[in-house]
């Protein structure tokens, strides 16, 4: 086992909680204060999102819209920080976060990964969540559907954890191009990028492009999103690494704590 590989056992001793231990139909929304403080006081992992205000603040949201989470069609990177905080997530009281203010919130207490939203300049939003990052201490990596990204953090951050994430986009016929579909389902990059763990939708758990990654690059395999107990114990078998959301987990074995 790997140095890098030995680093993200502590991601396997826990569930990571998706967006936080989130409820939204209460005071705790996705991705909101509320929500990464219930995650950290059960003992779970957190896994969350980031990307850029128009000020160029590094801020916690999964859409590039508020219109799902706040019911306004405006674009995140078009708004302010300030302006962005001035609209309230899911008639709570909470509104988007800073990475830095989660990342105090967190302290260390259990693991993070970091999902980077990179729809427009990539670069730009690596280069300032890696210099936030690189000044926390706790145990943290880094994910992304873009394989530019983990690109990225392997020429600039080598010694960053990177994990690739991945759906099976063919069978959903997500982009146009049948070629850009089956080139990141089965993450052709994977071969120059060489991420340490993969994270896939597990409802293609069968695809063989995991199983040839998982022998060629020897690296982990995490699970998203996993939605309910029978969803985790079918698995459980093969992923290492589960990321679950709008349910707890039974299993006392999956939360964190710093002896």
């Amino acid at each position: 086992m790997t140095d890098r590989q030995a680093a993200l056992n502590c991601y396997k001793s826990c569930y990571i909680a998706h967006r936080g231990l989130f409820d939204n139909d209460k005071d705790a929304p996705e991705n909101t204060i509320s929500a990464f403080k219930r995650a950290v006081d059960a003992g779970y992992g957190i896994e969350l999102d980031v990307q850029l205000s128009r000020d160029k603040r590094v801020v916690v949201a999964h859409d590039y819209t508020l219109k799902r989470i706040c019911g306004e069609d405006k674009f995140i990177n078009d708004l302010s920080f300030p302006e962005l905080r001035s609209y309230k997530i899911m008639n709570s009281c909470e509104s988007i976060p800073l990475l830095t203010d989660v990342l105090q919130i967190i302290d260390g207490k259990v693991p993070l990964i970091v999902e980077i939203k990179a729809e427009k300049d990539y670069k730009e939003v690596c280069l300032l969540t890696a210099e936030i990052l690189s000044a926390y201490s706790g145990a943290y990596c880094v994910e992304s559907f873009s394989p530019y990204v983990i690109r990225w953090f392997k020429r600039n951050y080598p010694s960053v954890i990177r994990g690739q994430l991945a759906d099976d986009f063919v069978h959903k016929k997500y982009f146009k191009s049948k070629i850009q579909n089956w080139v990141l389902t089965n993450m052709i990059f994977n071969a120059v990028n060489k991420p340490d763990f993969i994270a896939y939708n597990h409802h293609f758990k069968n695809r063989k492009c995991l199983f040839f990654w998982k022998k060629i690059l020897g690296c982990s395999m995490a699970a998203w999103t996993i939605k309910s107990q029978a969803e985790l114990d079918n698995a459980a078998g093969f992923f290492d690494i589960i990321i679950f959301d709008s349910f707890i987990p039974k299993a006392s074995t999956g939360r964190y704590y710093i002896e």
